[in-house]
């Protein structure tokens, strides 16, 4: 089975566990639509996506998902505060590029943030980096730094210090190792290739992040 299969797996297990039936549902980066179909249909959730492609926008529609084509970060200060239950940003972190704001406003948007990223710090690409003294390059990354599109590499450590220093609550993490399948709790900065997060406001996060200020904030470290 494909890593892109399994990843879909494993959201459609996590998150779905997470979300309350009937929800409000916003999935930024939400791709064809596939997890907000299976919500729709498991959960009973009134969903609604938003990509920036036009080839995977129409993949939602004639799923029959609500989709809006264009930038997260635009969409969102349109909605009033915790206007949905749930924000879903599947794999779509590492390609924002104001990952901090968008987190920010995702969680003044909704009540809950479920996130999911590949983990960067994973022990297979620091040993690659560190034998071969570049970016690793496998099924996950597969292209040469010339060849990508700009990208954020968080780390389970990262993220989780972004969280702590931003105010912001992790309610629950699922870490998972290299098959994204098998759970591990055992050193998940190293052992974890893939990590899942349910995430609330904090007493420390600011009130509403305005898109003037998105754009001054710097993106969080997300280094090891």
């Amino acid at each position: 089975m494909r890593r892109t299969q399994i990843k879909r797996e494993t959201d459609l297990q996590l998150i779905s566990g997470w979300i309350e039936p009937g929800s409000r549902v916003l999935d930024l980066g939400c791709g064809r639509g596939i997890l907000l179909e299976h919500l729709a249909k498991t959960r009973n959730v009134h969903g609604v996506g938003v990509d920036t492609s036009a080839e995977k926008v129409e993949s939602c529609v004639r799923r029959g998902v609500s989709v809006y084509q264009g930038d997260a970060s635009q969409l969102m200060p349109v909605f009033d505060d915790q206007h949905f239950d749930w924000v879903i940003l599947s794999r779509t972190v590492q390609e924002l590029e104001h990952p901090a704001s968008v987190i920010r406003e995702a969680l003044r948007v909704g009540r809950r943030l479920a996130i999911g990223f590949t983990n960067y710090g994973y022990w297979r690409n620091r040993l690659s980096t560190l034998i071969t003294g570049e970016l690793p390059r496998n099924e996950i990354f597969p292209n040469a730094w010339h060849e990508d599109r700009p990208q954020n590499r968080p780390t389970v450590r990262g993220f989780e210090r972004f969280c702590d220093e931003a105010g912001i609550e992790i309610r629950h993490r699922a870490y998972l190792r290299g098959d994204w399948r098998t759970p591990t709790r055992t050193y998940p900065g190293w052992l974890a290739g893939y990590a899942v997060y349910a995430l609330e406001r904090g007493e420390g996060l600011e009130d509403r992040t305005t898109p003037a200020a998105a754009k001054q904030r710097q993106a969080p470290d997300w280094d090891t």
